[in-house]
């Protein structure tokens, strides 16, 4: 091939090869092209979404910063006795409120200034309520440029050093050095107008953030209300609100077993402040600090209205939403019947003073307590207790509500425990109903004091013992049930299990445990120590002057005996029942509160009632409770009475041997509807004093039957 041949053909592969690689670039510049148009169609596409999609939710984020929900309180629920007579109620009030929103301490100062200029901050309680260091703050606050001047530049620069890598240490001490510099002349240089913006400056810094705090809910007037509500424009989170406050229509009666509610500037307690955080609460919601109040806060504390407030990017807010109207909390109707309530409080009151007035040896006595319980149900109709007191003004005897020492206080009862001391006797097989009879006489244990009943009475069964309250009868049961045997002036070996064998079947009863009524804080007595060297405290066990019961026990206990053998959990509360609109009615049923059996007792035929008939004995002709002897209503019960040791406020006396005495009774005995129990601590110093539990028990049982008809 010639040179002008081959170059034709070099010409041609050339020519091919420029082709090929100018197709190569045109379909790299397609695919190129055809990514892109890919790219921004799924750009378009995705920005058309989110239009679509979210659009509103971003063009809100533009427009407007957050959205806060603000919860506002609601009345409490009320209480209300067994027949609908109002013990607890809320009385309305005008209040002004604040809500922080994030506001600067100059931004507070100004609304405080312009609400101190519409409204009175100036009573006594407002003003001592403000403090040196709130006074130095404040004046710091209102004159900047002269608080900078009390520092110098070397003391700054030396502090910053020291505490360079402690920002909030530093602040800490620079602040403290400030307020030293501040001079008594200075914070009492404030006018009339500067003292209560202070006052309701201090106000709104006690609240918390997106929280309505109150600062005014006393005296105040319908022309503040009004006035705030034409400037409203001014003060920013001022708004005006209707307030509640608990009122109680019948003065101390049984104060201290309703409880009281928190205040809101105290708000919930500290030291449960986690727990009421983590079930909605905010730091100054009012609370039920103790018992009633207390024990049945998630029943009365209502739902709190909820607002949505939106607020745009300049902290204005722009909208508001409703989200949860609220209600008010539910009502509680007590088992308790006030009339009766009152009626025994005005005789416990009576017999007091009369015992303290006609008995020389009683100057230790100061307190009395009754519960009136049904046996069948648990339902307390009664609950009082009283206290003897001193004026510390003007020296006057004064007589205080003790209703709660029902359950807080417990005492040596003495023989009213015989009855469950006799089932003792059957259920460990040393005993059988009206089979046994024991010798009634003086005992001797040798290293012990002697141990006598009342008097002497010879041999007698179980009947008798209970009738005439034999001591000696349920020692020698407790010797027989440790296994042990009497004689004379010899040493006595018991078998200790014996302690527990007897406090087991006192507890089936209620005595030694709690009762389980709804109330907080419930004691449940102390118990005596067992000392092996000293077997008579197991004969003290048995008479009730070893271990302590609270007198809410002593009314469970003759419960169970009454009711034939079934422990019932007493109970206050009797129906809870959503808040009424219109006055003077109860709402609709929410829960009627149930009887509550806690254990039945594990007895053969006849022991119960052997026991009932020897408490039927007792109140007979003959009996220690003969003064009940011609009630109509047929009753039943034990009287006690115990040597004691006095513990009572009374520190000069501490150790004191004194006599305490106490009631249990039903009627009528054969078919009963109300229980009682009767406690009269520490009533005398001698061997022979008054029997108030007596009298107080004939009384009210009386007055229980006479207001029955």
């Amino acid at each position: 091939m010639d040179i002008k041949e081959r170059n034709r053909e070099s010409g041609v592969i050339m020519e091919r090869e420029t082709k090929k690689r100018k197709n190569q670039i045109l379909l790299r510049v397609n695919v190129l092209f055809f990514s892109v148009f890919l790219l921004f169609s799924v750009l378009i596409l995705r920005l058309g979404f989110v239009q679509i999609v979210y659009g509103d939710d971003y063009k809100k984020e533009v427009e407007k910063k957050e959205d806060v929900i603000i919860s506002t309180s609601v009345p409490r629920g009320e209480i209300y006795d067994r027949s609908g007579k109002s013990i607890v109620s809320n009385v309305g009030e005008n209040a002004i409120t604040y809500t922080n929103w994030g506001d600067s301490a100059e931004e507070m100062r100004n609304t405080a200034e312009n609400l101190a200029k519409l409204i009175e901050m100036d009573s006594e309680e407002n003003i001592s309520k403000i403090t040196e260091m709130d006074k130095k703050d404040y004046w710091i606050l209102i004159h900047p440029e002269d608080a900078k001047k009390k520092i110098s530049k070397e003391e700054n620069d030396d502090l910053l050093q020291q505490y360079k890598e402690e920002k909030k240490e530093y602040q800490k001490k620079y602040n403290n050095l400030l307020r030293d510099r501040v001079t008594e002349e200075e914070i009492n240089s404030f006018t009339k107008l500067e003292l209560e913006t202070l006052a309701i400056y201090r106000e709104f810094s006690s609240g918390y953030f997106y929280t309505p705090h109150i600062v005014k809910n006393e005296n105040v007037t319908d022309d503040e209300i009004a006035i705030i509500s034409e400037n409203l424009e001014m003060l920013g989170g001022v708004d005006t609100v209707r307030d509640w406050d608990r009122t109680y229509a019948f003065d101390s009666t049984l104060k201290t077993v309703l409880g009281t509610v928190s205040t809101a500037q105290r708000g919930i307690p500290a030291e449960q402040k986690d727990s009421y955080l983590s079930r909605g609460y905010s730091m100054n919601d009012r609370v039920g600090l103790s018992y009633l109040e207390n024990q049945y806060e998630d029943v009365l504390k209502g739902q709190k209205k909820k607002v949505k407030y939106i607020k745009d990017n300049t902290d204005k807010i722009v909208e508001s939403e409703v989200i949860s109207e609220g209600s008010s909390g539910n009502d509680l109707v007590l088992t308790i019947d006030m009339d009766l309530q009152q009626e025994v409080e005005k005789i416990i009151e009576e017999e007091l003073k009369a015992t303290k007035r006609n008995y020389s040896a009683t100057h230790l006595l100061d307190r009395a307590f009754v519960v009136l319980i049904d046996p069948h149900t648990g339902e307390v109709l009664t609950m009082a207790g009283k206290q003897l007191g001193t004026d510390s003004n003007t020296g006057e005897q004064v007589v205080q509500d003790f209703a709660l020492g029902n359950i807080t206080t417990s005492y040596s009862v003495g023989s009213v425990v015989k009855g469950a001391m006799v089932i003792s006797g059957y259920k460990e097989g040393v005993l059988r109903p009206g089979a046994n009879t024991i010798l009634d006489e003086t005992m001797q244990i040798k290293g012990s004091p002697p141990f006598s009943s009342w008097k002497t009475m010879g041999y007698i069964n179980d009947l008798v013992a209970l009738k005439q309250s034999s001591n000696v009868f349920m020692a020698k049961t407790a010797i027989m049930i440790g296994e042990g045997r009497y004689g004379y002036n010899q040493p006595l070996n018991i078998n200790l299990d014996a302690y527990s064998k007897i406090r087991n079947t006192f507890s089936e009863f209620g005595l030694g445990v709690r009762t389980g009524i709804d109330l907080p804080n419930e004691m449940t007595g102390f118990k005596g120590v067992i000392t092996p060297s000293l077997p008579a405290n197991l004969m003290f066990l048995s008479i009730g002057q070893f271990d302590t019961y609270t007198n809410m026990q002593l009314a469970q206990y003759i419960s169970t005996i009454a009711n034939g053998g079934y422990r019932i959990q007493p109970h206050l509360v009797k129906e809870i029942r959503e808040s009424s609109l219109e006055e003077g009615k109860l709402g609709n049923l929410v829960q009627e509160v149930q009887p509550k059996v806690l254990n039945k007792l594990d007895l053969e035929e006849g022991w119960i009632e052997q026991v009932q008939k020897g408490f039927r004995m007792v109140m007979q002709l003959g009996g220690t409770g003969s003064i009940f002897s011609s009630s109509p209503y047929s009753p039943a019960g034990k009287t006690g009475t115990a040597q004691a040791i006095y513990d009572g406020p009374l520190k000069d006396y501490a150790k004191a041997s004194v006599m305490s005495v106490s009631l249990i009774a039903y009627a009528p005995s054969e078919n009963p509807e109300i229980a009682m129990a009767v406690m009269v601590p520490w009533v005398y110093t001698t061997d022979n004093g008054p029997s108030p539990n007596l009298q107080i028990g004939k009384r009210v049982m009386d007055k229980y039957f006479e207001m029955k008809k």
